[in-house]
């Protein structure tokens, strides 16, 4: 493995985050197993990033170049010592036990991210599907696109014990504008939208999002809506339910790029998912959204579970950059967003 490692040189890959549009929370387990999730998404010109490359000297690394953190070990000890980079450490260990016999090669693993951690667009599973993809082309493993979703969900979720759903991967390998249905027994369906012609351009200008300066966790609202189908609260089963149906919905007023209808469905989903947990909104969040209301915008929503990270909002085309600039004057990092058609990519570095 060392021999065939040293010729490989410099492998690169890269993902791409999302924005949620409706459904999030019910590819949750264990509503998912007992009642079937949905959940509509579309990825986002931000992107996870992976970069892999031997190293001489009998040693494996971790660093997150965007957080100014790396850490190098023995190989031997690469698999159990501390770290403080789980995620590389999970799909290097998960790797070299399933796919190569247990082989620790000397590697450099590096990654970097278009956001901040706690962004709320899916970035650290994003990250997960750049590392388990540069793995993929790096040893030529035989693994597609749900493969690598799967894969990187049960190193995340399983192996690693981080608490979360299931999209955030699925959009990263797959792409585009997807709706996506999560079933008993770890089935997935992964449906491409096909859109009337202007749907897309119409619905990605009416997009303003906005980082809210405040960084989170998302476990504890994760585990507040896991307990709620486990015990059966009638309230969080109710908006857990209404996500559902919202995620539908969403879907059939996408196709047609009718805003006023995915405005509409976002304001009454934006209800339901602060029904699921305490925390998912806070003083600040309802600050930016009664902001963004009295500049134009149509509806907005927190993106991934809530507590902080990014807020989404729809608006006029007309008064999209009028909003923006009310959100930056307020101290929020506002703008707009280009969709993106590819998800998780590989290429060889020339250098």
């Amino acid at each position: 493995m060392a021999r065939s490692d040293e010729k490989i040189g410099l492998i690169r890959a890269r993902a791409p985050l999302r924005l949620g549009l409706a459904g999030g929370g019910t590819d949750l387990s264990p509503y998912c197993q007992l009642h079937g999730g949905a959940v509509l998404n579309v990825t986002i010109d931000r992107h996870a990033y992976a970069f892999i490359s031997s190293r001489s000297d009998g040693r494996t690394s971790f660093a997150a170049l965007d957080m100014g953190v790396e850490e190098v070990f023995d190989v031997e000890d690469s698999f159990s010592a501390p770290t403080s980079l789980l995620l590389h450490q999970g799909v290097y260990r998960r790797i070299s036990k399933d796919y190569l016999g247990g082989d620790k090669p000397a590697l450099s693993i590096q990654t970097t991210v278009d956001a901040p951690a706690g962004s709320g667009l899916g970035s650290s599973s994003a990250l997960m599907v750049a590392l388990v993809e540069a793995f993929r082309a790096r040893y030529e493993l035989p693994l597609g696109r749900y493969e690598i979703a799967h894969l990187a969900w049960e190193i995340e979720r399983v192996d690693l014990g981080l608490a979360g759903g299931r999209q955030d991967q699925y959009a990263a390998a797959f792409g585009g504008v997807n709706f996506v249905e999560f079933l008993s027994n770890d089935r997935v369906i992964v449906n491409p939208l096909r859109l009337v012609p202007g749907a897309l351009e119409e619905i990605e200008s009416s997009i303003v999002i906005c980082f809210t300066g405040q960084s989170r966790s998302s476990h504890d609202i994760i585990v507040q809506q896991t307990s709620g189908v486990v015990s059966a609260d009638a309230g969080a089963m109710e908006a857990m339910h209404q996500l559902k149906a919202d995620a539908l919905e969403m879907k059939l007023a996408f196709v047609h790029g009718d805003m006023p209808r995915m405005a509409e469905v976002m304001r009454r989903s934006w209800i339901a998912k602060r029904a699921t947990a305490k925390g998912v909104s806070n003083a600040a969040i309802d600050n930016f959204h009664a902001l963004a209301a009295e500049n134009g915008a149509l509806a907005g929503k927190i993106s991934g579970a809530g507590g902080g990270g990014f807020m989404m909002f729809f608006v006029r085309p007309e008064d999209r950059q009028k909003l923006v600039v009310a959100l930056r004057a307020a101290g929020g990092d506002a703008s707009a967003v280009a969709f993106t058609h590819t998800g998780s990519v590989t290429w060889k570095a020339t250098t």
